[in-house]
C-alpha cells in the first residue's frame, strides 16, 4: 500500500494499466504461455530454466504451441520466449519496460512462485510528501483512532474465502499485495476475476507493467508461522493453486498520475485481473475452486451513510511479517487528497504495507456482503487506511475485463 511517513509520507505497493475507447484504461494482451522453471531465489528474482511444456494449445510432443496471434504480439515487443523464461524478464531498462495499453504480457512460468519466493516477497516502498495531504483538499474528516487489526482464524478459507495475495516482480525485487476474488457478470458462478489496487500491477506515470503477476487464494490457509513456512510445501502455502494474470486493467487516471511520489491517482487506485491456473484446475474456474466470489457495489452509499466496513489483507511491514491474514472493522470517514478527485473512504486500522489491494467489504441491510473499495494508502506508522470509493470509472474497468472474456 502507499504508506505515509511522518509527518505525511505515503508508500504504495504495485499497479496495473490500460486504456479503452471509452476513455478508461484498456488492458493489453497477456500471453498465457505455460513455461517450466526451476526453483528460484527471492531477491532480484528467480532464475527460470527448463523446456516449455504446455499452453492453452499444446503440441503432441508436449512442448508449447504458441498461437500465431500471440507469436506476432511477442515479436512486436521484441520478446523471445526462451530468453524470457531464462531470466530476460529481469531487464527493467526504461526503453524495454512495456507500458502502453496493449503491452501487458505476462507469460506463465511454472514453478517461479515457489514457497520460499512467496514467503520472502516484500511490499514496495513508495512515498508522498506532506504537501499531498495538506494541499488543495476537499472535505476530510478528522484522522480516525487506530483500530487494532485482528488475526483471522485459520483456516482462512473458512472465514475469508475470497481473500488472497498477489505476487509480482518489479525493478526493486519480488513484491506482494493483497486481493479479492470477485464475481464476473459474464460467467455467473464461474468467475476468474480478482480485484486489487491499481498500483499492484503497474508503476504509474514513470513506469510500466509489473511482471510475473500471480494470485494465490487463501495463502498460508493453515496459518503456519514464519518458522513453519520455511519448510512448508507448495500445497501448504497455496492450497488452491497459483493463478497467473492473463489480462489486467486499471484506471487511466492511475496510469497517467500514479507514481513513486505524490498522492495523485489514489482515488482511482483499483484494478481487475483475469487469471488462469498455472496447473490444471480440473476445468474449474477460480470461483468454483475457492467456492465463493464477492459482488462489487459501484453504488455504495456516500461515506457518512456507511455504518461499517471490514478491510482484509496480509500486512507485511513491521510488526507483521506478511504470512498471516488480518482484518479491521470500523465506521469510515472521508479523506480528500485533491479537490478535483473523488473523496476516499478512510478507516482506523493498524495494518501496514502488504495489505495494499485488500478488499473492503460492506454488508447491506439484509446482511449480504459486497466489495466497495480496496486498500490504497495509509501512514507508515500505521493507524489508518484509505481506499477509493468505487464509481463509474471502476465499473468501466470491471465491465471491460468481464466483456473481454464473455465468449470464452
Amino acid at each position: 500500500m502507499r504508506r505515509i511517513r511522518p509527518p505525511f509520507t505515503v508508500r504504495r505497493e504495485g499497479s496495473v494499466h490500460a486504456r479503452t475507447s471509452r476513455g478508461l484504461t484498456a488492458v493489453g494482451l497477456a500471453a498465457a504461455l505455460a513455461l517450466t522453471a526451476t526453483a528460484c531465489d527471492s531477491g532480484d528474482g528467480a532464475r527460470a530454466s527448463g523446456e516449455a511444456s504446455a499452453s492453452a494449445s499444446s503440441a503432441d510432443d508436449g512442448k508449447i504451441k504458441i498461437p500465431d496471434d500471440i507469436k506476432r504480439k511477442l515479436k512486436e515487443h521484441g520478446i523471445d520466449v526462451d530468453k524470457w523464461k531464462n531470466g530476460a524478464w529481469k531487464n527493467w531498462k526504461k526503453d524495454d519496460w512495456l507500458r502502453e495499453a496493449d503491452d501487458f504480457i505476462n507469460p506463465v512460468i511454472k514453478g517461479l512462485w515457489n514457497p520460499d519466493r512467496m514467503r520472502k516477497a516484500n511490499d514496495p516502498d513508495k512515498v508522498v510528501g506532506a504537501d499531498d495531504l495538506a494541499g488543495d483538499q476537499g472535505v476530510s474528516d478528522p484522522t480516525p483512532a487506530p483500530v487494532p487489526a485482528q488475526a483471522v482464524p485459520a483456516a482462512y478459507h473458512e472465514h475469508a474465502p475470497t481473500a488472497g495475495k498477489v505476487f509480482f516482480d518489479s525493478p526493486k525485487g519480488t513484491m506482494v499485495c493483497s486481493a479479492t476474488v470477485v464475481k464476473d457478470p459474464a460467467h455467473p458462478g464461474k468467475s476468474n476475476l480478482v480485484w486489487t489496487a491499481g498500483h499492484c500491477v503497474h508503476a504509474g506515470k514513470q513506469g510500466g507493467w509489473y511482471r510475473n503477476i500471480a494470485f494465490v487464494p487463501a495463502y498460508n490457509n493453515s496459518g503456519l508461522t514464519a518458522t513453519q513456512l520455511a519448510s512448508a510445501t507448495r500445497q501448504q502455502v497455496a492450497p488452491y493453486g497459483v493463478w497467473w494474470g492473463d489480462w489486467a486493467q486499471t484506471s487511466q487516471q492511475w496510469i497517467a498520475q500514479g507514481g513513486e511520489t505524490g498522492g495523485q491517482g489514489a482515488s482511482y487506485d483499483f484494478a481487475v485481473i483475469h487469471v488462469t491456473p498455472e496447473a490444471g484446475s480440473g476445468g474449474k474456474s477460480l470461483e468454483e475452486t475457492v467456492g465463493s466470489a464477492l459482488p462489487v457495489n459501484f453504488n455504495a452509499p456516500a461515506v457518512p451513510k456507511v455504518d461499517s466496513i471490514t478491510a482484509s489483507g496480509y500486512p507485511a511491514a513491521a510488526p507483521y511479517d506478511g504470512q498471516a491474514l488480518y482484518q479491521c472493522q470500523d465506521k469510515p470517514g472521508r479523506l480528500s487528497l485533491l479537490r478535483t478527485d473523488p473523496t476516499m473512504y478512510r478507516i482506523g486500522c493498524t495494518m501496514t504495507g502488504g495489505a495494499s489491494g485488500g478488499g473492503w467489504v460492506e454488508r447491506d441491510a439484509s446482511g449480504k456482503p459486497a466489495l466497495v473499495s480496496n486498500t490504497s494508502i495509509g501512514p507508515v506508522s500505521s493507524g489508518w487506511l484509505a481506499g477509493p470509493r468505487l464509481g463509474q470509472v471502476a465499473k468501466g474497468v470491471y465491465d471491460s475485463v468481464s466483456e473481454k472474456f464473455a465468449g470464452r
